[in-house]
């Protein structure tokens, strides 16, 4: 930022009633040093503008309210930019990293002047503001709503290895979420509750409006949380279900064939008929083989249908005792 930029932001500040300094990216150290300097920012706030990782806060001085807050931002995970914004007695100040935003629809107003722009005060401009970072929030939400709604059909459906990993991830970015948003509703609330001179009575009841933003996504993000947790008992659950599934066909197959090999055993301990007439008779019968396997098909067939009947495999209607 050079002199010449710098002369016409104070030549702004003379001429009209609200000026809006909206700075995109924070790597011209010098340059934020020079805005600090005309705006007479305090040093410790100035550093926190650096500091991108900042928990959103409240700060008043004299003449000039700092706030800090995130704006959402939704790729594969929750992610968010910080905006650091200085309201004073004509003018808002703003800091943030990134050239795309959620702020456009509060710049094309102020083009067309629409609404309470054309008569409002620098208040009325960082209210709108901080309204539009609180309701870029809600299509986040939306994204995850539906994620989670697709995770449960997946899970009830076919659940894998990479389901639960997904879930975490899920409510993890969940969890980041309701840590932006909930200092943001704290710092609205004491705006209301203590006031300021920098603040008129009607941007009051617009700042209430936007605080009960925050508090619907506040319940927003509790009821998804839990919806993530309980995503994860499903999860368990199901596995558990499938698991006792392939374990009850396992233990019926092996069922069946305990008698068979029951049976199988004792006839092929081949005992000599001629020795006694009580060592294998059967092995000098004309049908013994066929026998044998009508006795094999007879006793499968049995248990079949007895756990058939109990309700333990195909769709029987018995109940387990």
């Amino acid at each position: 930022m050079n002199s010449v930029l710098v002369t016409e932001i104070r030549h702004y500040l003379d001429e009209y009633p609200v000026t809006w300094v909206d700075v995109h990216g924070l790597g011209d150290a010098t340059a934020i040093q020079q805005l600090g300097d005309l705006f007479a920012i305090h040093t410790l706030a100035l550093e926190d503008v650096f500091n991108i990782r900042h928990r959103p806060k409240l700060e008043e001085y004299p003449d000039q309210i700092f706030v800090t807050t995130r704006m959402a931002m939704l790729g594969e995970q929750f992610e968010h930019e910080q905006i650091s914004l200085f309201l004073g007695p004509n003018y808002v100040l703003t800091f943030h990293q990134y050239t795309g935003d959620r702020l456009e629809p509060v710049r094309e107003r102020l083009r067309q002047r629409f609404g309470l722009f054309r008569t409002c005060g620098p208040d009325y401009l960082a209210y709108a503001v901080l309204d539009a970072v609180v309701d870029g929030y809600f299509p986040v939400l939306e994204e995850y709503g539906e994620r989670l709604e697709a995770l449960e059909d997946e899970i009830i459906a076919r659940p894998q290895r990479d389901t639960i990993l997904t879930v975490q991830a899920t409510r993890r970015g969940i969890l980041s979420l309701r840590r932006s948003i909930w200092p943001q509703r704290e710092f609205l609330n004491a705006l209301l509750r203590d006031g300021s001179p920098l603040i008129t009575e009607q941007t009051r009841l617009h700042l209430r409006d936007a605080y009960d933003h925050t508090v619907r996504i506040m319940d927003f993000v509790d009821t998804y949380r839990d919806i993530s947790a309980g995503l994860t008992e499903l999860y368990m659950s199901s596995v558990s279900h499938r698991m006792n599934d392939v374990m009850k066909v396992l233990t019926v197959i092996a069922t069946i064939f305990i008698p068979l090999g029951f049976v199988t055993g004792i006839y092929g301990m081949n005992f000599n008929p001629d020795a006694s007439p009580w060592s294998m008779p059967e092995l000098n019968w004309y049908w013994a083989y066929p026998m044998f396997w009508g006795v094999i098909v007879i006793i499968a067939a049995a248990l079949l249908i007895f756990f058939r009947r109990r309700g333990w495999i195909g769709s029987g209607h018995g109940v387990d005792g």
